[in-house]
């Protein structure tokens, strides 16, 4: 896969002096992001296990908010459930359900970005 068809994973350190990671799609949107780490090297972990989890369609689960009606997906850890992945809003079931398959299309190979360097 070229690299214009790669997702990319962005590691980054928020101003709250966490560190978090995002993937985007190669077109560079944001897909999903994860919650706060203290430390870089578990931010990395976090990643890790994002590309071996999203290939498994059951780690998914799609919801529809109570506040904004609108649909989002998590990918949780199947090991601890721990949520490791969250998504932005989407106006449909549907279109929450394809942003999950991106995660899975694009997490095992997207490249890495360090931002915090």
């Amino acid at each position: 896969m070229s690299n214009a068809l790669k997702g990319k994973f962005e590691i980054f350190k928020a101003t709250d002096g966490q560190f978090y990671f995002r993937l985007k799609a190669p077109n560079g949107e944001i897909i999903g992001w994860s919650e706060g780490y203290t430390q870089k090297h578990n931010a990395k972990s976090g990643i890790e296990s994002v590309r071996v989890h999203s290939q498994t369609s059951s780690n998914f689960t799609v919801w529809q908010s109570s506040n904004d009606g609108q649909y989002y997906f998590n990918l949780k850890s199947p090991h601890n459930g721990e949520v490791i992945l969250r998504s932005e809003g989407y106006t449909t079931r549907d279109n929450a359900l394809k942003g999950a398959g991106a995660v899975a299309l694009y997490a095992p190979t997207a490249t890495l970005v360090d931002l915090t360097i």
